[in-house]
């Protein structure tokens, strides 16, 4: 890696309590929901890719080829995403500038918002989406954040800086709707009917 080197992150250890059943593992495209996810994150150019894992780990383990990829379990996953996004800090390379925090139910992100996102806020310290609809992932996190990022706990954490008015946040302009998230099955129902033909 070398000095500037952006990291991709993608949280993918939720233990899906409303669904009932593990959303990484639900049919997808021609794989599943976090499989999609995967294989837009490894179209971007990255220099590592790291993938947060904790409910269903072992299933997706067994279902989902994560060569390449380095995994991290997040011990407390039940406490909210915090958990997994400072086990990824963890790992992060020392030479990398920042990451691109994705979600690993949200497979509608394009390549094309990644790459416009490491492009154009790798020198500010959080860059948002702004989407037609809505603020959303994927983030933009500067190593300038990390310590911070690293005290957060429960859900919704990197909400929390971004609202807090401490840290300075940028918006990337995308001339889209908000890609879809799964957190429950009238979410998948609508993510399927968003890419059936």
């Amino acid at each position: 890696m070398t000095i500037g080197s952006v990291t991709g992150v993608v949280l993918a250890a939720g233990a899906s309590r409303r669904l009932g059943t593990a959303k990484q593992l639900l049919p997808y495209r021609n794989t599943t929901v976090l499989g999609a996810t995967l294989e837009v994150v490894r179209s971007c150019a990255f220099d590592q890719i790291i993938v947060t894992l904790g409910g269903a780990a072992a299933a997706i383990r067994q279902q989902l080829d994560l060569a390449g990829l380095q995994v991290v379990m997040a011990e407390d996953f039940g406490s909210g995403c915090s958990s997994s996004l400072r086990s990824a800090l963890n790992v992060v390379h020392p030479d990398a500038a920042g990451m691109v925090l994705m979600l690993g139910d949200q497979p509608g992100v394009s390549a094309a918002t990644v790459e416009r996102l490491v492009a154009e806020a790798t020198s500010t310290a959080i860059t948002v989406c702004r989407y037609r609809d809505g603020v959303g992932h994927p983030f933009w996190l500067n190593r300038r954040v990390f310590g911070e990022l690293a005290r957060l706990h429960g859900d919704k954490a990197v909400w929390k800086i971004i609202e807090s008015g401490r840290v300075p946040v940028s918006a990337l302009d995308v001339d889209a709707p908000m890609p879809l998230d799964v957190d429950t099955w009238d979410d998948y129902e609508r993510l399927r009917a968003a890419t059936s033909p």
